[in-house]
C-alpha cells in the first residue's frame, strides 16, 4: 500500500517539494507508510494522548501517528524546506497537527502539549542520543512523558537495552533501565530509507516507571557509572579510586568485589554502591 490516507505517496511528496535528504541534518527519510504506521502502533493507543515528534521531515511518521488516531501531534522541524509538506498534512487532519520550526534542543514542548504525552520520533542521527539523555534525566521523576518510541542506529539501540557482560553495556543502558522498561520493537535495514544510511536502524520503546527501579541518588549514580565506564577495562578499585579514598570498603559493603570491572556490574549493584558512597 503506497498510502495510508488520502494524501499522495511520500515519494511523490518528496519529489514535488524537492526534499533531498541533507546529511548535515542527519536526515534519512522513511518512505514506506505501512512501516511508519507500524512504528506508530508501537506507541500504543494514542487516541487520548498528545504526541511529540522530533524531526518529522516530509511527514511519513507524522501521517502514521495521525492515521493511527493520535489526539494531537506536535512536530518540531529544523528544516524549513519540509514545512509546506507538513502544512498539507495539517490541512488533511484539521486541528490535530501543530508544526514548530526550530531546533528541538532549544524548544520547550510542554507549552504546546496536554498530558498524557508520548514521544514518538525517527530521530535525526546527529542529535538522537543527546535528546534521549535529556528525556531520561529531568529534574523531577516521573517525567512529563509516558513513553518514548524512538528510532536510532541499531548500535545505539543495542546500547540502550544491553545487559551486563556485553560489549554494548554501559552508561546508556544503566541510565535507561534505571527508570524505564526498554526493549527493541522493530529492526530496519538500510534500504528502508532514502537515502540508505551505512548502518542498520532499530526502534526502541521505553516506558517510564513510576519511580526508579532501585533507590539511589541520581547525581551520585551518574558520577559512579560515568567514572567506572570511562576506564571500563580497569578493576573497580582502580577505576573508582577518585570517588572515595576507602572505595574498596564501600564496594564490599555494597556486595561487590573490588576486582570486578564495570561491565560485570548489574544496575542493582551500581545503585547499592551509590547508596554506600552517599553515606558519610
Amino acid at each position: 500500500m503506497s498510502t495510508i490516507d488520502r494524501l499522495p505517496p511520500l515519494r511523490d511528496v518528496i519529489e514535488r517539494h524537492e526534499l533531498s535528504a541533507r546529511k548535515s541534518l542527519g536526515q534519512n527519510f522513511l518512505l514506506d507508510l505501512n512501516l511508519t504506521a507500524k512504528i506508530a502502533r508501537q506507541a500504543g493507543d494514542l487516541s487520548q494522548c498528545d504526541v511529540l515528534e522530533i524531526g518529522p521531515g516530509p511527514g511519513g511518521l507524522t501521517r502514521g501517528l495521525l492515521s493511527e488516531g493520535a489526539r494531537k501531534v506536535l512536530a518540531i522541524e529544523k528544516d524549513a524546506r519540509c514545512l509546506p509538506a507538513l502544512d498539507e498534512i495539517a490541512q488533511a487532519y484539521p486541528n490535530r497537527l501543530q508544526v514548530i520550526e526550530g531546533d528541538a534542543l532549544g524548544i520547550d514542548p510542554l507549552v504546546h502539549l496536554t498530558p498524557p504525552i508520548r514521544v514518538t520520533s525517527n530521530l535525526p542521527y546527529n542529535v538522537g542520543t543527546e535528546l534521549l539523555i535529556r528525556w531520561l534525566t529531568p529534574k523531577q521523576w516521573p517525567p512529563y512523558w509516558q513513553s518514548l518510541t524512538l528510532m536510532f542506529q541499531r548500535e545505539v539501540a543495542q546500547r540502550i537495552v544491553a545487559e551486563p557482560g556485553s560489549k554494548a553495556y554501559g552508561r546508556l543502558a544503566l541510565l535507561a533501565q534505571w527508570r524505564c522498561d526498554a526493549r527493541v520493537v522493530i529492526n530496519l535495514p538500510p534500504e528502508a530509507f532514502s537515502p540508505p544510511p551505512k548502518v542498520s536502524s532499530a526502534v526502541v520503546h521505553l516506558t517510564a516507571l513510576s519511580e526508579p527501579r532501585f533507590p539511589a541518588n541520581f547525581k551520585t549514580l551518574e558520577r559512579l557509572v560515568a567514572t567506572a565506564f570511562n576506564q571500563r577495562r580497569k578493576m573497580l578499585r582502580s577505576s573508582l579510586k577518585s570517588i572515595s579514598p576507602d572505595i574498596e570498603d564501600r564496594l564490599r559493603a555494597a556486595g561487590l568485589k573490588p576486582t570486578e570491572r564495570a561491565e560485570q556490574i548489574p544496575l542493582e549493584g551500581f545503585c547499592a554502591l551509590a547508596r554506600e558512597v552517599a553515606k558519610p
